[in-house]
């Protein structure tokens, strides 16, 4: 009865620690804290900052479209310079909605081919995460191998390179500017300026509106 009444001790099974054991766990969602790394970072906030500001400004410079599309004020030039000095004209009181013109058309040219806009896209992710935005303290790590900034750089410049002229994203970036240009210049000169107030407080800010479209790629003095 004593020996029936004393407890067997269950057997010990092995637990594996898969967390000291180094294992695969772990790994599988360390790109997307690279990612998240990335975008938590002061240098893109800054930079996604200085994006939306600039294009709020330039934005409030833009002239009203029906202003741009009033049918009463177009006409056919009288000679090659009288279309020279409406488009100087022109382009300096609507530059704003020439410019959205112009995005407008070059957008519209790379939704239409879907590939060419996702390797567009590919591209300019790979500049912003590998170089643009990526600590100076964290390397950049391929297949086991780490790469200097210079050659990180060399292979962004390479790949470039390769993605815009063995596909058709450069042919689809210049036919879409050439399209907008061309109807920018179609519009300026054939719309008469007579009835355009060009001495107004935003006459003479040509200069400081294209200062504002591309202020967002200053270096910010974090290092950027």
């Amino acid at each position: 009865m004593a020996s029936a009444a004393t407890a067997t001790p269950a057997p010990l099974l092995p637990v594996t620690n898969t967390a000291a054991g180094g294992g695969s766990a772990p790994s599988s969602g360390t790109g997307l804290a690279d990612v998240q790394a990335q975008l938590a970072t002061p240098a893109f906030r800054l930079f996604v900052s200085r994006l939306a500001e600039t294009a709020r400004r330039s934005l409030a410079d833009r002239r009203p479209w029906t202003e741009l599309l009033d049918r009463s004020a177009f006409s056919r030039p009288d000679s090659l310079s009288d279309a020279t000095s409406r488009l100087r004209r022109n382009l300096g009181y609507f530059r704003v909605n020439y410019a959205a013109v112009v995005a407008f058309s070059l957008a519209a040219s790379l939704l239409a081919h879907p590939f060419s806009l996702l390797v567009l896209l590919s591209i300019l992710g790979a500049w912003c995460f590998l170089y643009a935005f990526r600590a100076s303290d964290q390397p950049v790590v391929l297949f086991g191998r780490t790469f200097t900034d210079r050659e990180t750089l060399l292979g962004l410049v390479v790949a470039s390179v390769l993605a815009f002229f063995l596909t058709s994203v450069a042919s689809l970036i210049i036919s879409g500017m050439l399209v907008g240009g061309a109807i920018v210049a179609a519009h300026g000169a054939c719309r008469m300026p007579e009835d355009l107030f060009l001495d107004g407080p935003g006459a003479g800010s040509n200069g400081s509106t294209t200062t504002r479209l591309l202020s967002f790629l200053a270096q910010p003095g974090s290092g950027v």
